[in-house]
């Protein structure tokens, strides 16, 4: 075993050694920079865990968005990454990915120390054929790592899918925006625990908005105000941060 493999192996937050023996086994490759070996390489992890979150107002902004948050741009690695775990169930991803997401979160509750993440459901059809959820995974793991740096968060299934929207690739933010009306409705159960609470919606990656602002009006439809939002990543479409 090379010395990369050891470092991994090693290191607090690298991947399963099974996954590890797996990818050396079968000529795995790093779903970040693809180098040969292992799930996550060191130098892909370390950049997953140096993101800097950064304000990501998309242009144009949608109506009724909550200030967004990103961890990081989505492109090269960190899109590699995303895209392994969420459509090829790359499952040991989900621990740097879901850090990764807590850090977006710390920095959208700003001086906060508690809150709820109402993470932005996919239809059920798209799960199945997925064979897993990926942001769910993702949240869980976003909230046991804040709880264990003494923020009180906590996870909110308060969003369903009402009808699947169409595809959304090459759409216009404005088709977009049309795409996702009324998509998504609120778990009445929720609304009582949930108002004069702070909520974060939470996603993966934040292309026009339009998801985070429909998702977003569910909620407020029943009287829950939206804090802000959490993702993974900002597509290109986006302002510079304090624009």
């Amino acid at each position: 075993m090379g010395l990369h493999a050891l470092a991994v192996l090693g290191d607090r937050d690298a991947v399963p050694a099974r996954d590890v023996f797996v990818d050396l086994l079968l000529g795995g490759r790093c779903a970040g920079c693809e180098r040969p070996g292992v799930t996550l390489c060191a130098g892909c992890r370390r950049l997953l865990a140096t993101a800097t979150p950064f304000r990501a107002w998309p242009d144009p902004r949608p109506a009724g968005l909550a200030p967004p948050i990103a961890a990081g741009a989505y492109g090269d690695e960190l899109r590699g990454v995303i895209i392994a775990h969420k459509e090829h169930a790359r499952y040991g991803l989900a621990r740097p990915l879901g850090q990764l997401l807590a850090t977006a979160v710390r920095a959208a509750l700003g001086d906060r120390r508690a809150g709820w993440l109402c993470r932005v459901p996919s239809p059920r059809a798209t799960v199945r054929q997925r064979g897993h959820d990926p942001l769910r995974r993702l949240t869980a793991v976003a909230v046991r790592s804040l709880r264990r740096q003494g923020f009180d968060v906590r996870a909110a299934d308060a969003l369903r899918v009402i009808r699947r929207p169409e595809d959304q690739a090459g759409l216009s933010a404005a088709a977009r925006a049309a795409n996702l009306e009324g998509v998504f409705g609120l778990r009445s159960r929720w609304a009582e625990t949930l108002i004069d609470q702070p909520v974060l919606l939470v996603d993966d990656v934040i292309t026009t908005g339009s998801t985070l602002s429909e998702a977003g009006r569910a909620l407020e439809s029943g009287g829950i105000r939206v804090l802000g939002c959490a993702v993974l990543a900002a597509t290109a479409r986006r302002r510079a941060s304090g624009s």
